[in-house]
């Protein structure tokens, strides 16, 4: 991926790192953000071709200056994966009658309204052939006891991607790794490194078709690799 600029928010750790480090082990120039500058810096601190950023994606604001930079750093912004997204409670445990209205704000916030402006501030600043990454799981297409705020802002951010899918001309869709050893999984499910080259794969081998407003599970990406 020389001379490919990829975007990756929540680059600070767990998934996002993994695909900030996986985009930079390929070649390509990856500006990742986060609100902890310090963790960004450390998370891509190592990788030769990545910088981080401390930045919030509920403020568009922040978002817009993410964007800015990469596009004029590195002239079009070719690859994005809106990873940002927090669970504030323990899988499982907030079944969604007791959720607070803070946290469901909260998590609406970054979730589904962090990725609205990620991808819509990326977009004019993409070429037509660009690639947008939303990761997802299953909690968005099956609803589960006790994931509160959290299941539903997946399945919300699964209807935005199919939506802006429809609008924009570049291919945008959701990638699957299935559950992965995060702080937002408590811990459960594979090692995020045994993933990042899936997002690899949907930004440069996945027919744009095939892609655009569907989901790519990891089952998909093993029968294609494997």
């Amino acid at each position: 991926m020389d001379e490919k600029c990829v975007v990756v928010t929540g680059a600070s750790r767990g998934l996002g790192a993994s695909v900030a480090r996986a985009f930079a082990a390929e070649g390509a120039s990856v500006v990742g953000c986060a609100r902890d500058g310090e963790a960004i810096e450390a998370a891509l601190g190592d990788a030769e071709s990545a910088e981080g950023l401390e930045a919030d994606v509920r403020d568009e604001d922040h978002v817009w200056g993410v964007i800015d930079h990469a596009a004029r750093a590195h002239g079009e912004i070719d690859v994005l994966v809106a990873n940002a997204g927090v669970n504030h409670s323990d899988p499982g445990e907030a079944p969604l009658p007791a959720e607070s209205y803070d946290v469901f704000d909260d998590t609406m916030a970054t979730n589904l309204r962090g990725t609205f402006a990620t991808v819509k501030e990326a977009l004019p600043r993409m070429p037509s052939e660009g690639r947008i990454l939303v990761p997802s799981g299953s909690v968005a297409r099956e609803a589960t006891a006790g994931m509160g705020a959290y299941g539903v802002s997946k399945a919300a951010a699964e209807g935005l991607v199919r939506s802006f899918a429809a609008d924009a001309e570049q291919a945008v869709g959701i990638v699957d790794p299935g559950l992965v050893a995060t702080e937002i999984s408590g811990g459960r499910g594979r090692d995020p490194e045994d993933v990042g080259e899936m997002f690899v794969w949907a930004a440069q081998e996945v027919a744009s078709e095939d892609l655009d407003g569907e989901v790519l599970d990891l089952k998909t990406w093993k029968q294609a690799t494997h």
